[in-house]
């Protein structure tokens, strides 16, 4: 169809790609990797893996003290070897055969739409099976409203956490949100001020063993800025900023320099290498840390994340 509009986005069918463009910014959604794999605002990539959901957050002494870690430890395999086992295209919420060759030949070089969804369904790695989905829905500002759906299943260990990570190029100078002060937990929330945060770099608790720590629960937004690119021709020393904005309701998220996993594998602070990229971390729902002893008490009831329930969680990546 025409391009009667400039709200509009472009579409570009690719072989194994959906690649969607407008004024600022460049997406590429990759059908072999099973997710977003670019992510490019004012010329700026803001991925460096294709983000994919998570469910694993480092355990914490409370959690070994009480055997968590052990009983959830299925969650730390999915984390790791999550796979795409289905992928959907709808254009202006009309479903649309998935586009790959020679499907997308029948497409031209010329093809435009108010709103563009690509979903993708990750089986998880545990007994027995379930799935998430990650629909990503981008408009002509550039907008990229994020759902993201897990369906329970009887008979799974409960969830440590549950979220979208983007990992990305390099580290952050900064992140600014909007939400409750310092750090925050389900369980750990009473003291936190409401208000907008500026926090330097990426800070990790320095825990003897290193463990859990740099949640935000309740944040409206929250905005990552990074100075570098991996692009050794990009001379240029001026900040660039990405923003996630609540949806329907708030968020959690974590801005660190690791990911849960790397956090997991060391014993001592000093093992933690030297920062080079972002682990941004979108939550839609987080296990409490309890912290009533360290030696057996379980987090209060209310404070847990049920496998065998439903969850869903939904937040917006603004446009350039």
């Amino acid at each position: 169809m025409a391009n009667t509009s400039t709200k509009q986005v472009q579409i570009i069918y690719g072989d194994a790609t959906l690649g969607l463009r407008g004024n600022g910014f460049g997406y590429i959604f990759s059908y072999e990797r099973g997710g977003m794999e670019s992510l490019v605002q004012h010329g700026k990539e803001w991925l460096y893996r294709v983000p994919k959901p998570t469910f694993w957050r480092a355990t914490t002494d409370n959690d070994r003290g009480n055997g968590f870690s052990v009983k959830s430890a299925t969650w730390l395999g999915t984390d790791m070897f999550l796979k795409c086992t289905d992928i959907a295209v709808a254009v202006n919420d009309k479903p649309i055969a998935l586009p790959i060759s020679p499907e997308n030949n029948k497409y031209s070089d010329h093809e435009f739409a108010d709103h563009v969804t690509i979903t993708f369904t990750y089986e998880t790695l545990t007994t027995p099976a379930t799935t998430v989905t990650a629909a990503y829905t981008v408009n002509g500002k550039g907008d990229i409203q994020v759902n993201v759906d897990y369906h329970g299943k009887a008979g799974l260990p409960e969830l440590p956490a549950l979220g979208l990570r983007f990992v990305m190029p390099t580290p952050a100078v900064c992140f600014r949100y909007d939400g409750l002060s310092g750090e925050t937990y389900p369980d750990r929330m009473a003291g936190g001020v409401k208000g907008t945060y500026t926090v330097d770099g990426m800070p990790v608790t320095k825990y003897l063993v290193p463990q859990e720590c740099g949640m935000h629960m309740q944040s409206k937004q929250v905005t990552v800025t990074r100075n570098r690119t991996q692009d050794n021709t990009d001379h240029s020393s001026h900040v660039f900023n990405l923003t996630f904005a609540q949806n329907d309701r708030p968020f959690a998220f974590s801005c660190l320099p690791y990911t849960a996993e790397e956090i997991e594998n060391a014993t001592h602070i000093e093992e933690l290498p030297a920062p080079r990229r972002t682990v941004l971390t979108v939550f839609g729902a987080v296990r409490g840390v309890g912290g009533i002893d360290s030696w057996g008490a379980d987090v209060e009831q209310q404070y847990h994340i049920s496998a065998e329930q439903d969850h869903s969680f939904s937040f917006v990546i603004q446009g350039a």
